[in-house]
Parts: C-alpha cells; structure tokens; sequence
C-alpha cells in the first residue's frame, strides 16, 4: 500500500484514537489534536501541484479483489486534486473553528470529531478512487457519516428529521448510483472510469447506456441537492454550524458536483446528459434562490443560497459539456462554462465557507439565527461584519470579489446557448439565460439581507436571548483567512489559473486535450461593455428595487399550500409508507409457522415455476435413471404413506413418531444410494428432532376430543401439491441430457483437488466452495446458542429477585 493510499486512509486511523485522547487529555480541547490530521494532509496533497499542473497524473493501485475487477486505485489528476485540497484546506479551517464554537465541558467531542474524520476520510476515497465499486463504498460512508454529524445534537427532534431525510434521500441516491455503474460494468467490463473514458464513443450505442446515464444522474443530484431532492439540504442545518460550514459549502454536496464533472467524459457526447444536467441546474438555481428569500433563518438562507449555487455549477458543466462536440479548442466558446464552473467551485467554498461561519459567530454570541430578531450589530461585531459583507457581496456578483468574476463567466456561459446550433439549444435553450437572470436577481435580494438585516437597521437587543458581542479571535480566524481568500483571489485570479483550474478542466475534458492542445485560461475584470456587463447592471438595480420593496410582495410565498410543498409531499409519504407498513406487518406477522411456511412456499414455487417455463426447462428423460427396484419402491410408498398419515394423526405422539418414520426412511434412502455421510446427517438431526419433540410434548395435554379440527384450507393443500410438483419437475429436469442450465458437477470433479486438494467432493463443496454459506450457518448456530445461554440466565435472574 502506497503512501497516497494511507492519506486517503489517515482520517479513518486517526478516528480510532480521538476517544483515548478525548478521555485522556481532558483539559485540552480534542480539536487541537484533531487538527493535525487535515492540516497534514493538505500539506501533503500541495506537493502533487506541480505534477498535475504539467499535465501529469499519479496513480497507485492496491489490490483487492482482483479477481472481481475490484482494486483500491488511487488516482491523482487536476480534478481530483483540487477537491483533495479543499477537502483538507475547508477542514483545517473548520475543525479549528469548532475548537472555539463547541465547548469541551459540554460536547461530547470525541463523537464529534471522530464523525467528523470519517467524513474526511470517505470524501477523499470518492475523490481520489479510480475504481467505481470503491467509489461506491466511500461515497455511502460519507451518507453514514453526514448522517451521525447532522444528527450530533440527538436529543433535538429537529436534528433527527433532518439526519434521517438526509439519509434517506441521499441512500436512495446511492443504489441508484450503485445501480448505474452495473451497467457501465455490464457494458465495459471494467470498473475503472479511465478505461470507461477511453472507450465513450462504443458504449452511446449500447442500450443500456442511457438507463446508466439516470442512474448516475440520480446518485449526483440526490448528494447536491439537486431539484426535486434538495429538500433535505435546509433541514440539515440542524447540525452544528462547523458542520453545516464542512459539508454543506465545500465537500459533501459537491460529491455530485465532482461526479458529474469526473463522468462527463463519459456521457457528455450525448445531448441527453446535456439537457438533463444543464436543465435540472438552471432550474435548482432558480428555485434556490427564490426560496432563500422568504427565509427567516440564517442558515436558512444559507441553505437555500447553497442550492441555487450548486444549481448553477451543475449547469456550467452541463452546457460545457457543448465543448466535447467540438474538434478543437481554438474558439470553443464553451470551454467558458466548464472554466466557470470551476472557478466558481473554489470560489464559492471560500465565501460561503466564510459566511456559514459568521452565521454561527452570530448565533453564538447573539443566541438567535432569527433575522426578525436581529439588527443594528454592526458596531458591536465589526470584524463578523466585515466577514459578512465580503462574503455576501461576493455571493451577489459584485466587484472586486472572485464571485464576480466567475458570475460573469456564467453568464457568458448562458448567453453562448445562443449560439450553438446543437440539441435544440438554439430553440428552447432561450430559457437558460432567461431563469440565470431571473435567479442572479434573487441571488443579489438574500445576499443583501444577510447584511443589512443581521447589521444594520434598527438594533432590537432587548429581543435577544444573549447580549451580544464580537466573537473571540479564535473563531474569527478562520473566515478571515477565507474572506482573505475571496479578495486575493478577486484581485489576482490568475493565482489559480495554471495551478488547479486548468488542470481540472482538462480532467473533466480529456478528449480535446489528449491531442496535444492546451486549454487557455485568463481571467480579468473588464471585457468592455458586453452584454454580460448590462446583465449585471439590469441584476443590481432591479434587485435593489425588489429589496425595497420586499414586504410589498414577499406575500407571494404564502400562497402556495404546504401540503403541495416537496417537504409535504415527502412528509406525507413517509408517514404512509410507515403506517403501511406497520399494517403489512400485521398481516404478515401472524405469531403461526404456518402462515410463514404458506409464504415461503409460495414464494419458492412461483419462481421456480416461472424460471422453469421462461428457460424451457421442462424436459423429461428417463435414458439416465438407474433401475428402480422393488425395496426401493417399497420404501418410498412407507414414506408417502407416513407423511399423509400425519394430517389425520389425533394423538401429538403418534405425529412425532410418525415424523420420525419420514425422517428415516429418507435415511435409509441415502444408505440405498451410497451416501453414508448424509445417512449419518440424516439419522442424527431425526434422532435429536424427536427426542426434542417428545420432551417438549411430554408437559402439555393430550389432543381433547371436543377440541375443534382445523378445517380444510383448499389454498394450502394446492400449494403444499405444488411444492411437491415443483421439486419433482426440477428433480427429473436435472437429470434430463436436454438441460435448460449448464451442470456444475463437473467443475467440481476438475477442480476438488486442484484448487482444495481434498478427495471427499462432498466435504470440499461444504467447506471450501461453499465456505462462506458454512460460515454463516455456524454464526447462525452461535447466536441462537447465545440467546438461548441469555435467557437461561435471565430466567434465573428473575428467580433470585423473587
């Protein structure tokens, strides 16, 4: 294992320890011991800069299971590498934040921060895996871990909701995904998304390409929020404010982002991954944006700004994904949109990183996130507010900051929709501009509310559960060096261009650069007076109109019902599916065997039945059989004859000896047929059975002669016959030289000795082939044995307290 590989793992390492050193070193804050992990790390991946700068990548490849095609490969482009940096950058500064945000006397802070490394842990996986199954687990991980971060504050109800919707929405994301590499992997036959890379062009004429493409599509916009799945992104703000400035700003919601930019190579040749990335993005960045308006909260704002900006990177890499249709990079104006979507990418971690911190600066040293509370607390925090003019007005789009410039990208990105004669763009591609705008207005409306309600206007301090104050200087660190971020990187943007925004888009666009062509980046300030300028100019005034104006016509949000709300339509589903689900579980959970036999059986004869017909299997031949002779023929009818005469037996001991009678005989079936390894299996379990069956019936009373018969159940004798049916077509049918199937037998009789060296093909197949099916009939033994020793003694517990 290589020394890229344990990075990726050191999180996951270092989490095993935080308990001991929590417990162990109670008067310093766990954080301090914490924060060299992320800070190690980032250290560590600036080293690889150079490389993916040049062009280069890194690859390094753990074998896993190999003989699946599974392999931990950790792979190290332009894309993956400015995720990895931000991964570790935004932790640093979070984790050193939380040191001052979360109290050591009253969190639970070894829970905390082992969640948190966790999460570190599996975002670098997704980010840095090669192989798609890999992928796969990390990206779950970081499912599992966002959930126990969301829902740190338990004992809030709130907290929980948002945990389990997070989960639930974001899992569902995650088979479907799992769902979609299957059949890439069908397609393909590998897992690595290189190799599926390099041959794109076969797979669009494969029919399972577009239901993988969904699937794919699905995971992503499940992880970022996409619309109509981002509803579980404003109740994840229950979470502590460190978490919601980690997850929620620069790592766990742009998994979808980076998935959609790391398999754009794949499908962006086809005009469907076009319009659906494109489309779902514009339409998630308008109904952000508008939604954030009529928010309340800080966070709420927040998360809703958090939707509309992830809308408008998913739509940057669905438009640039136009590039692809192109030769060449000379002119490819829609190399802009993928240029902005990255630019945008950093920039939006570093202000909005910045801002979800100072809304829990406010929250901390206010006790409210409740913007109707708040106001007039510019000279009393004049630092949070500096943050949060810096970080807002990026936000908005307006200079000298780096949001500006990549919002000015966007729009050209949009604009040049006009321009493309390809999959109907130039038709119904007017309303990507159209809604751009129209969000970019409402961007500019919360992005003023922050700031002038939380600073200025009319201080309501009596309404306030805390007197408010600035924050420490230890939790005004960290979103000073990210506002810090957003001037320097406003004011010399080109600090980024060759380093990490080039490298990432020739990630995300292999094709055009794989021919020896450069991508060019430049960013500047002025263009003249271009469209896009007068696009900015029409979405400050108009917004400064509509802020003005906001108690006129913020009545409009009231005019939806919540019932046919997202969040409704979720709550109510969720409800049903568990009252349903309570009521299936009563029907089916009837306390009687039989009812579960009648299921089982059911089952097993419907599918076998129906397998059998759709293979044509059911194929007679009698030229393999061995002569039947006459004790065999004998046997069997004591056998038959035995069963039936359990079902009118009256005496619960002439059942159990009757049942024994069956059991034997199958024994001495085996005897007959020369398995005297079954035969011994056999007679043991019979013996042990009956003599279990007799002590148990030996307490309880006879079968009364008033007690009532159970009736005849017409369904249950039909399937009892169809059981018997079944398994005689599929005795006789295994045998038939026209077999539906392909016969393992001889396999095994090639390979018992080869690959088990053993001589008893029946012992080999139990303990070797079928290891793991041995395994969990032991572990199934050993639980039964312990909850058998539990109850013992639980039994002799309640007796001594009598």
């Amino acid at each position: 294992m290589s020394l890229l590989h344990l990075a990726i793992l050191l999180p996951f390492i270092a989490a095993v320890f935080v308990p001991f050193l929590f417990k162990g070193f109670r008067s310093i804050h766990t954080g301090w011991f914490v924060l060299l992990v992320p800070l190690a790390l980032f250290i560590y991946f600036i080293q690889y800069m150079p490389v993916t700068s040049s062009g280069q990548t890194v690859s390094q490849t753990f074998e896993w299971i190999p003989s699946l095609g599974i392999n931990f490969t950790a792979y190290v482009d332009g894309l993956g590498l400015l995720f990895a940096l931000l991964i570790t950058g935004i932790g640093s500064l979070v984790v050193l934040y939380s040191i001052y945000y979360l109290a050591k006397e009253k969190e639970a802070l070894h829970n905390f921060y082992v969640y948190l490394l966790m999460f570190m842990g599996a975002m670098l996986g997704v980010v840095l895996s090669d192989n798609m199954i890999v992928l796969y687990m990390f990206w779950e991980f970081t499912s599992i871990s966002s959930f126990l971060l969301i829902g740190y504050w338990y004992d809030k109800e709130r907290s929980r909701y948002g945990a389990q919707k997070s989960m639930l929405i974001t899992v569902f994301g995650g088979l479907s995904m799992l769902g979609g590499i299957v059949l890439l992997y069908m397609m393909g036959s590998t897992f690595s998304i290189r190799e599926l890379i390099g041959m794109s062009g076969d797979l669009m004429a494969e029919p399972l390409f577009l239901f993988a493409m969904i699937l794919i599509l699905l995971g992503a916009f499940t992880k970022s929020a996409q619309f109509p799945f981002h509803v579980w992104l404003p109740d994840a703000m229950e979470a502590p404010t460190p978490v919601s400035a980690y997850l929620h700003s620069a790592t766990m919601v742009k998994a979808g982002i980076y998935l959609v930019a790391r398999m754009s190579p794949v499908f962006a040749e086809s005009g469907v991954w076009l319009w659906l990335v494109a489309g779902f993005g514009i339409f998630t960045l308008f109904w952000g944006s508008f939604n954030a308006v009529k928010q309340t909260d800080l966070k709420g704002i927040l998360a809703f700004s958090t939707i509309s900006q992830l809308g408008l990177i998913m739509s940057l890499l669905g438009l640039g994904a136009a590039a692809l249709h192109f030769d060449t990079l000379d002119e490819n104006m829609y190399m802009t949109a993928t240029i902005a979507a990255v630019f945008h990418l950093i920039n939006h971690a570093t202000f909005k990183g910045a801002l979800f911190m100072m809304a829990g600066i406010v929250d901390h040293e206010t006790g409210t996130r409740d913007i109707r509370k708040l106001g007039g607390l510019v000279n009393l925090m004049p630092i949070t507010f500096t943050i949060a003019i810096i970080g807002s007005f990026s936000m908005a789009g307006l200079p000298p900051f780096n949001g500006f410039l990549s919002k000015e990208m966007f729009l050209t990105g949009m604009i040049s929709v006009f321009e493309l004669d390809l999959f109907n763009l130039n038709t119904w591609g007017i309303l990507f501009p159209v809604l751009a705008w129209i969000a970019s207005v409402f961007t500019f409306i919360y992005s003023i509310m922050l700031v002038f309600k939380t600073f200025l206007g009319k201080p309501q301090f009596d309404k306030l559960p805390k007197k408010p104050h600035e924050a420490p200087i230890g939790m005004l660190i960290s979103p000073l060096v990210l506002v810090t971020l957003v001037i320097i990187f406003g004011f010399f943007p080109n600090l980024l261009s060759k380093s990490m925004i080039k490298p990432a888009v020739e990630s995300i666009l292999p094709s055009l650069t794989d021919a020896g062509q450069e991508v060019y980046v430049n960013i500047y300030f002025w263009h003249g007076f271009t469209p896009e300028l007068f696009m900015t100019l029409g979405i400050i005034l108009t917004g400064t109109l509509m802020y003005a104006t906001l108690a006129k016509w913020q009545g409009i949000y009231n005019r939806i019902p919540e019932r046919f709300t997202i969040n409704g339509v979720y709550d109510r589903s969720l409800d049903r599916s568990e009252s349903g689900s309570f009521k299936l579980n009563e029907f089916v959970i009837t306390g009687y065997m039989r009812s579960y036999l009648i299921y089982i059986f059911a089952f097993f004869v419907a599918i076998l039945l129906s397998t059998l017909g759709i293979r044509d299997a059911f194929a007679v031949d009698t030229s393999n059989l061995a002569e039947i002779r006459i004790y065999e023929v004998a046997l069997a009818l004591v056998l038959v004859a035995g069963a039936i005469t359990i079902l009118f037996a009256k005496s619960r001991l002439t059942s159990i000896v009757l049942l024994g009678v069956v059991g034997y005989s199958v024994a001495l079936f085996f005897v007959f047929f020369r398995a005297p390894d079954l035969a011994l299996t056999q007679l043991v379990i019979e013996t042990v059975s009956v003599a279990l069956f007799l002590l148990c019936f030996y307490h309880l009373p006879e079968i009364s002669r008033k007690e009532e018969r159970m009736k005849f159940k017409l369904g249950n004798a039909v399937i009892s016959i169809l059981v018997g049916v079944t398994v005689t077509l599929i005795g006789i049918a295994s045998f038939s030289k026209n077999q539906a199937f392909e016969s393992i037998s001889q396999y095994h009789i090639d390979n018992v000795y080869e690959l088990a060296a053993g001589g008893n093909m029946v012992n080999v197949i139990l303990v070797d082939f079928r290891g793991f099916d041995t395994l969990f009939e032991i572990c199934v033994l050993g639980i039964a044995a312990l909850g058998i020793y539990a109850m013992v003694n639980f039994r002799g517990v309640r007796r001594q307290k009598r």
